[in-house]
């Protein structure tokens, strides 16, 4: 018989999105998770990144992480409904626009829900 799967509450973050949060943002996902988990890290960093470059910095966010199943979830939640993620090819040349590139090499899937006053990126990883 194998041991019962450790199930945890939800890893629930509200912070301003400045560049000088993300590091803590990475140390505190790796701390909930309580293993590497280099490809959840990245996902919260390209989605708070981009908050900070196409809604401004300063702008508040909420960052939700939570295993679901067999999956782990990340959301970032920020107050703009209008600025869309969108994936697009960099030039060779081009030193940002990568991201969500990055972002979707390594998820099952990801999205954008609409509700209230702004926007939900969300994104979801297989757990190994």
């Amino acid at each position: 018989m194998s041991a019962p799967e450790r199930v945890l509450p939800a890893l629930r973050l509200d912070l301003l999105a400045f560049p000088e949060a993300v590091p803590e943002l990475r140390r505190a996902v790796r701390e909930w998770l309580d293993e590497p988990c280099a490809d959840v890290q990245l996902c919260v960093t390209e989605l708070v990144s981009n908050v900070i470059r196409h809604v401004g910095e300063g702008a508040p966010v909420r960052v939700r992480v939570a295993r679901t199943g067999t999956h782990i979830r990340v959301e970032v939640t920020d107050p703009d409904p209008h600025t869309l993620p969108v994936l697009r090819r960099a030039d060779a040349e081009e030193e940002r626009g990568r991201g969500l590139s990055l972002l979707d090499a390594v998820v099952c899937r990801w999205g954008v829900d609409h509700g209230g006053e702004g926007k939900v990126v969300w994104c979801e990883l297989a757990c190994t």
